[in-house]
């Protein structure tokens, strides 16, 4: 018995038309998604003299604009900031751990049976970067050093050479968010990462970080830099949608500073 398809030419070509179209539209559909994810991923990025850009999250960039304005509120040098965020990035990446080698925590990977504070203590990145501050101050001649051996007299890390790897993104970091660079640091996001913070929370955070009120007042422009780079930098935490200062303003869900007209000596934030 012979048996005759009824599966023409014309319909098997409509129907491998069809699977196309559906291969198409799927291909569509997960690319849009993947770059629909890519473009809302909250992520900050800073630029350096020698035109590189270095790129982290919205926690590395607080925990680095916090390390930035302890060194303000403590009248340390831009180089000792320097110093202090190169020591963060080689030990903890700026992470906050409550985990590290014996009894290590915190940013720095201070150690509480080593004098530098009770673990709760330790896990406050304001108090870690001012116990990192308080124990630089007691090197002989540390504005001088070379940035590794700055951090080193202060960790005594069994890896005294890593801290020179971090140096450029350090120096990046501490340039923009000591306010030695305008507009030096940028976060984009569309979306914040939980709840709205209770108002003001903000402005006291500031304050107690640099240890006077400088939202909403006149600020130097150094200062005034600073104070909008930390903006930035806590602006996934706080739902800060912009920070205007000194004719630029940055807007989170474009992740750029941008001209405007504006004459204020105020860091002015809006949620």
């Amino acid at each position: 018995m012979t048996i005759v398809s009824t599966y023409s030419p014309r319909r098997r070509r409509r129907f491998i038309a069809l699977i196309g179209v559906v291969v198409v539209t799927i291909l569509a559909v997960t690319f849009r998604t993947v770059l629909l994810r890519t473009q809302l991923h909250p992520s900050c990025s800073v630029a350096s003299s020698s035109g590189d850009t270095y790129r982290l999250d919205p926690e590395q960039a607080q925990n680095a604009s916090i390390i930035a304005a302890e060194g303000h509120r403590l009248g340390v040098a831009d180089h000792g900031v320097t110093v202090a965020i190169a020591a963060a990035l080689q030990e903890t990446n700026l992470r906050n751990l409550s985990y590290g080698d014996r009894d290590s925590r915190g940013l720095f990977q201070q150690r509480p049976s080593q004098g530098w504070g009770t673990p709760a203590e330790l896990m406050d990145p304001a108090f870690a970067a001012t116990a990192f501050y308080r124990k630089l101050f007691t090197v002989p001649g540390w504005g001088s050093m070379a940035v590794s051996d700055a951090a080193q007299r202060v960790q005594r890390s069994a890896n005294p050479q890593a801290y020179a790897e971090w140096e450029p993104r350090a120096r990046a970091l501490a340039r923009a968010l000591t306010g030695e660079v305008a507009g030096g640091l940028a976060c984009r996001f569309r979306t914040f990462d939980s709840s709205p913070p209770a108002a003001g929370a903000l402005t006291q955070a500031a304050s107690a970080q640099f240890g006077s009120a400088v939202l909403g007042v006149p600020v130097g422009t150094k200062l005034g830099w600073a104070v909008a780079a930390w903006s930035v930098a806590h602006a996934y935490r706080y739902h800060v949608a912009s920070v205007t200062y000194a004719g630029r303003r940055w807007v989170a869900s474009r992740g750029t500073w941008t001209n405007v007209p504006s004459v204020s000596d105020n860091v002015m934030i809006t949620g």
